[in-house]
């Protein structure tokens, strides 16, 4: 048996203008240490938080690269395990920081048909208390159902 969760979605499914389900990220000191070691990003900023204070932070903070992935898997949580990420295209705002869950919103901004794929746009936004973190889209692809 599928459950709803291991199924993905179908293109009849999707319209211009759906909200995505929302998903919360709660975000610790140790999800930024092991984003930056995942991705070999050792700037002192991702890991040490006296070095992010005095640069002007207010805590150490989460690099673009755990940011992206994050947000590759709110869109293929949503689009389910068939789907394939074409195009990320976010910019950073305020900073992720230990303390402050984020929470991921998307919006189906556009759909098109590219061949035997439904292709989908994804207007996406994930904020925390100090603003936007990260606004953008995402463009993700199903095959036509």
């Amino acid at each position: 048996m599928t459950s709803e969760r291991n199924r993905s979605k179908r293109s009849s499914e999707i319209a211009v203008g759906d909200e995505l389900p929302p998903f919360d990220l709660p975000v610790t000191s140790t999800l930024i240490v092991a984003g930056a070691i995942a991705s070999r990003d050792f700037m002192p900023a991702h890991h040490d938080r006296e070095f992010a204070v005095a640069q002007g932070a207010p805590d150490m903070f989460m690099n673009i690269l755990t940011t992206n992935g994050y947000v590759s898997r709110f869109i293929t949580d949503w689009a389910g395990p068939e789907s394939m990420v074409r195009r990320i295209a976010i910019r950073l705002g305020a900073p992720a920081i230990p303390g402050q869950p984020l929470r991921f919103s998307g919006q189906v901004a556009q759909t098109s048909r590219d061949g035997d794929e439904c292709v989908i746009e994804v207007a996406v936004r994930a904020a925390n208390e100090l603003g936007d973190h990260a606004t953008g889209t995402v463009v993700v692809s199903l095959p036509l159902a």
